[in-house]
């Protein structure tokens, strides 16, 4: 299926590549000829290996959204070729030396011969971005409604009148529905989001203290904590567990204007670095959606001469992009980045 997926979208990449609007993409004056895949790429850094604009890999791959949404397409051990006069990558799959495409310049002809063939599962695909730096947040709450973990099942103590709970821990718990399931994940009211420039109630920052498994439901159910990342107490929430899961992201320009700030860092720090997440101010009802690549930009600051203060231009720094939406906000993975990210930068359409 794959082999079918990868001849579809890449038989025809000129056709598709010129198709597209603002389609010049600049090649990086150090891109190689050829790139083998291995494990721990990403579409990203691929397509970064060869351009100077790598959030555009679906034009360089001479895709766009409508014609692949969920794409398991590349795997470790495949080669990826620069064409350098189309502006667009290939694969040859390094299994049989064959791509369907045509061969490299200068390639020898290679007598084939038989083989045991194997079919690559999507589990071993190389994801969009990576799937380790969000995947803890594609599974948890994050955001939430004022009054949501008000009416949550709640952990009301543990024996010996224990104060604090870990992993393995035996602890009990008021509001729990068998119907739900028996995993469960441990949440504490965070600080409230608010917008910096309306001052608008955003929702509430949950956060994530660990999972725990109910052994026994009843009025006052019995849980084991199965995971603790912070201590866990009487008064702490639990809501049912989510299937964990970790999608592909095709990366695009918002089509409506998108003006955001960036209103918290993950682990309450003040800055944020490549591969680190951070929350904007924006969401579904701003036109916000997964895969959208946004542009950062730190405020210009003032600077005073001849008795007079100018306020320089915003400086450009970096990309952010967005894997997660809620109604309000949204988080976002910050992919290439010249200066740490501040609280109140600006995200703007790229």
């Amino acid at each position: 299926m794959r082999k079918i997926i990868s001849l579809i979208c890449l038989l025809l990449p000129t056709l598709a590549f010129a198709a597209l609007p603002g389609s010049t993409l600049e090649i990086r004056s150090d891109a190689p000829d050829r790139h083998v895949v291995v494990k721990g790429d990403t579409l990203w850094d691929i397509s970064a290996t060869f351009f100077q604009d790598p959030w555009k890999w679906p034009q360089i791959w001479g895709m766009n959204r409508d014609t692949i949404k969920d794409p398991h397409w590349i795997y470790p051990g495949d080669i990826i070729y620069l064409d350098r006069i189309n502006g667009t990558l290939r694969i040859n799959n390094a299994s049989n030396g064959s791509s369907g495409f045509g061969s490299p310049n200068n390639a020898k002809v290679i007598k084939l011969s038989p083989y045991i063939r194997f079919e690559d599962s999507e589990h071993t695909a190389i994801p969009s971005i990576s799937a380790k730096a969000i995947a803890p947040f594609l599974t948890r709450p994050l955001v939430i409604e004022k009054d949501t973990l008000k009416d949550a099942a709640t952990l009301i103590g543990a024996r010996e009148g224990r104060a604090l709970l870990s992993f393995g821990d035996t602890g009990f718990a008021k509001d729990m529905s068998a119907d739900q399931g028996k995993k469960w994940q441990i949440y504490r009211p965070g600080k409230t989001f608010f917008d910096p420039e309306t001052e608008e109630d955003l929702g509430i920052e949950a956060i994530y203290l660990g999972n725990a498994e109910v052994t026994a439901f009843a009025d006052v159910s019995t849980v084991t904590i199965t995971k603790s990342v912070q201590e866990i107490r009487a008064g702490d929430r639990l809501i049912a567990a989510a299937n964990e899961q970790v999608s592909n992201y095709l990366p695009r320009a918002p089509k409506t204007d998108i003006s955001a700030q960036i209103i918290s860092i993950e682990g309450g720090v003040a800055q944020a670095g490549q591969n680190e997440v951070v929350t904007l101010n924006r969401g579904t009802r701003d036109g916000v959606e997964s895969g959208h690549v946004l542009a950062l930009y730190h405020k210009g600051e003032d600077i005073k001469s001849d008795g007079k203060t100018y306020t320089l231009p915003d400086q450009r720094y970096g990309l952010v992009f967005v894997f997660r939406v809620f109604d309000k906000v949204s988080y976002g993975l910050v992919m290439e980045t010249q200066l740490p990210a501040e609280l109140l930068d600006r995200a703007v359409n790229p």
